[in-house]
């Protein structure tokens, strides 16, 4: 029953995909953006269930059984943060993205650049967009494998599958609808995905909530795990190292608007339509899931208990399978896997754009080229999940914030109307992922998010670049 529901579900989401194709018109931009005529509804439920995939499934789970309610601030901070920023960007992005030109991420920095900057050298503005497309090449590909990676964790625990099954089933659908119908096959199918999603953490929720009250009640059971595991804060930290914790995850937020995988969604928005309307969708969707799914982390912990050599990546599968009829772990189980795929897709997608549009000398035309790209960059990723074995908390932290670094300071900048050239706004890319990694891998305030002295120094970057050409004015459209 858990295979046949898991595969009824895999059948919906392939179907919605694959139907996207009747209405495609099978262009290189309609197959990168979507035509840009998306509506809210979608757009928002397409970008918020992109954003949290097997990393909340998957890695904020297991964080959350591992760290107990102090992950909570990861919640507060992360939403904040992504709001904050959307406030100040997203109508501008979806601006920015209007231009016949862009059909990706670099294409969508480059212009913005150029179209802001006074003195816009089309060398160095080629060499901007290069360099951005090779960096989103790379670190969606490492996040893509992350996602992949993700979903075997549950088809291992639960169906016995071998990671290697799991990973080519779940590339093997990608492909084949992302063929049919690019980022629009994308697009929908996260809105069937973002559905199923919420619905399964939903019941996860309500069945762990209900087992734990027959058998002593839910927070009593919660506060005899630990001492600290109901502390609001870690409890090796003082007032000023809580607020630091809160702040680094506030960062995280921000990041947002340095995933291209996200922002090209932003672009694909009807002008006709709202990025408040938008927001409306993304946002309730956002708060509701990142809430039961640290509920779900609380349960799991009560529910199975932590032992020596255990996996808290594997904490939703085994819980489910362990209180649940199988047709609703069949459920849990497709949700998850919902969740890794309707991110991979996306990765991918955004990965093509930059091999096809930003590392060419000349943009392709062909559709057919276009999508040899897709392929590519899946099999790459295939073959890097295969290989690695790095947490899913941690390659996803890691790839998101190296993005956040990178991209996130230079779209706030343009989106405040500021100038910057195509030599500054290289240097800002660079300097932000120096001190990202310096902080990430030099072992340095590990109790703060290495995305927040990354994000600081690009943007310190930007403002020392304009006083030094002298470009003090603001330019607000």
């Amino acid at each position: 029953m858990i295979l046949y529901a898991f595969i009824a579900f895999l059948l919906l989401f392939f179907l919605i995909g694959v139907s996207s194709y009747f209405v495609s018109k099978q262009t290189p931009s309609d197959y990168l953006v979507a035509g840009k005529n998306m509506s809210p509804l979608f757009v928002g439920l397409s970008a918020v269930a992109t954003n949290n995939s097997g990393f909340m499934f998957i890695g904020m789970i297991g964080a959350t059984y591992s760290m107990g309610l102090t992950s909570i601030w990861l919640m507060v901070g992360w939403v904040l943060g992504d709001y904050l920023i959307q406030r100040k960007t997203t109508a501008k992005i979806q601006q920015a993205g209007q231009s016949e030109e862009v059909h990706s991420f670099g294409g969508l920095v480059t212009n913005w650049v150029g179209n802001q900057s006074q003195n816009s050298n089309p060398k160095q503005l080629h060499q901007l967009r290069q360099l951005i497309g090779i960096i989103t090449l790379i670190f969606l590909t490492v996040y893509s494998a992350a996602q992949l990676k993700a979903g075997t964790k549950a088809t291992e625990a639960l169906l016995n599958w071998s990671p290697e099954m799991g990973i080519m089933v779940s590339a093997v659908l990608i492909f084949i609808y992302s063929l049919a119908g690019g980022l629009r096959a994308s697009i929908w199918t996260d809105v069937a995905q973002s559905i199923v999603m919420i619905i399964g953490m939903t019941l996860m929720v309500v069945f762990g909530w209900m087992h734990i009250s027959d058998n002593g009640g839910v927070f009593n059971s919660l506060h005899a795990v630990s001492e600290t595991y109901m502390n609001w804060f870690p409890a090796d930290s003082n007032g000023l190292g809580a607020i630091l914790f809160v702040i680094g995850w506030l960062f995280g937020g921000f990041g947002v608007i340095g995933q291209p995988h996200i922002v090209i969604r932003f672009v694909t928005l009807s002008p006709q339509h709202s990025v408040g309307h938008m927001q409306l969708y993304y946002y309730s969707w956002f708060f509701l899931f990142y809430g039961l799914t640290i509920l779900a982390g609380l349960l799991s912990r009560v529910l199975i208990p932590e032992v020596a050599d255990f996996d808290a990546e594997l904490a939703l599968p085994l819980l489910a399978d362990k209180i649940m009829p199988e047709i609703f772990v069949g459920l849990i189980l497709a949700a998850l896997f919902a969740a890794t795929m309707s991110t991979v897709d996306s990765l991918i997608l955004a990965c093509s754009a930059s091999l096809s549009r930003d590392l060419t000398v000349t943009p392709t035309q062909s559709i057919w080229l276009t999508k040899f790209s897709t392929f590519i960059v899946l099999v790459v990723a295939v073959s890097f999940a295969m290989s690695n074995n790095q947490t899913v908390f941690n390659l996803v932290l890691d790839a998101w914030g190296m993005l956040g670094s990178a991209f996130a300071p230079l779209v706030l900048w343009l989106a405040l109307g500021r100038q910057t050239s195509a030599l500054s706004a290289i240097t800002a890319i660079i300097m932000g992922m120096l001190i990202f990694s310096l902080f990430t891998y030099g072992g340095y305030l590990t109790n703060i998010y290495a995305l927040t002295f990354g994000f600081l120094a690009g943007l310190a970057t930007l403002v020392l670049s304009e006083y030094q050409e002298g470009k003090s004015k603001i330019y607000v459209k």
